[in-house]
């Protein structure tokens, strides 16, 4: 069996927030998972007529294509388990692939790209079905009339400390980059210290508890849009050489949409090459590039950076916008 232990921590409230803001979720138990049949058989055997919605997060070293990754987290309602993909190996991730790329089951993340990334060149594995907080946090914001930010991508911490999502501080998640900082490694020590495993339980466990607040507030339409964008989220570092034609065909808009509601246009992902040496003119000085592309145009970029891919550039957001953004770097590039 799964080693059976207490959860890490208890939330502690905001000294600042209203009681009621806090929600005292108690600790689930966890498992430290290194075989297959530790894992509960409804994840391992997706069906239609079990539908599950569960937290998910991956940790490593300098998680990445290239960047090991260490423990796969899967929050349930009633407990976590914690995958351990250095003792139990690739058979271990392997025998999660029908889960991950499973129609039946809901993956709760917040960006998924870096995760993704992993699971595709490491494993082979393509992530699907995926309600990206990140995105969901976006997406209710816009539906609220909210002035979108450029640097508009919520951080965990930041969705933690929200009281209308969850409203607990998470301070242990500086503590834990400082020891990444000094020991890239940290993900790869074991056996798993009670910090770690405290670090990798928090990082998924009010998943659910957000999802469910999130859900209340996405209309139908941004349902469709966080489908759509978090699929594309999942791609998008992870390119191959057929424009992912063998990735699971994008959601479809929804029929049951009123007459009256305006269908925004189908986001998508581009692919932009740069030329060996130029991405200092795609980014401009301090980012100022991106950021004029992203005032004049309504598009996400992202950029592979010190993890890679190098020499690309990949933009998210609707045709047009795309179209727009794309002729503005393109120009950028050919100015001499």
């Amino acid at each position: 069996m799964a080693s059976h232990h207490s959860g890490p921590l208890d939330p502690v409230p905001a000294a600042d927030a209203p009681a009621d803001n806090n929600p005292e979720l108690p600790s689930p138990p966890y498992h430290i998972v290194t075989k297959p049949g530790q894992l509960p058989v409804e994840f391992l055997e997706p069906s239609a007529a079990q539908k599950l919605v569960i937290g998910f997060d991956c940790e490593g070293v300098d998680l990445c294509r290239n960047g090991a990754l260490c423990i796969m987290q899967l929050a349930f309602p009633d407990a976590v388990y914690l995958v351990d993909a250095i003792e139990g190996g690739k058979e271990l991730i392997q025998a999660c692939k029908p889960a991950l790329e499973s129609d039946h089951i809901t993956k709760v993340i917040h960006d998924c790209k870096r995760d993704s990334e992993a699971l595709y060149f490491q494993f082979g594995i393509k992530l699907h079905n995926v309600m990206d907080t990140q995105i969901a946090y976006s997406l209710i914001e816009e539906q609220e009339g909210k002035e979108r930010t450029l640097d508009d991508y919520i951080s965990f911490v930041s969705l933690l400390a929200d009281p209308r999502y969850c409203g607990i501080p998470y301070p242990e998640k500086e503590e834990v980059r400082t020891l990444l900082r000094q020991d890239p490694n940290f993900w790869t020590i074991r056996p798993l210290s009670d910090m770690m495993v405290r670090a990798a339980t928090d990082d998924v466990r009010f998943l659910l508890n957000i999802h469910e607040k999130m859900m209340e507030k996405l209309s139908k339409v941004s349902l469709w849009r966080l489908a759509v964008r978090s699929e594309l989220y999942c791609r998008c570092f992870c390119l191959n050489n057929n424009q992912f034609a063998d990735w699971p065909l994008l959601p479809p808009v929804p029929g049951d949409i009123e007459a009256d509601v305006h269908v925004p246009e189908v986001d998508i992902l581009s692919v932009l090459d740069v030329p060996p040496g130029k991405m200092g003119r795609v980014i401009g000085r301090k980012g100022s590039t991106i950021k004029s592309v992203k005032e004049s145009c309504n598009v996400e970029i992202h950029i592979g950076g010190a993890k890679g891919p190098p020499d690309r550039v990949f933009i998210i957001g609707p045709v047009k916008e795309v179209r727009k953004a794309e002729a503005i770097l393109r120009g950028r590039l050919l100015e001499f």
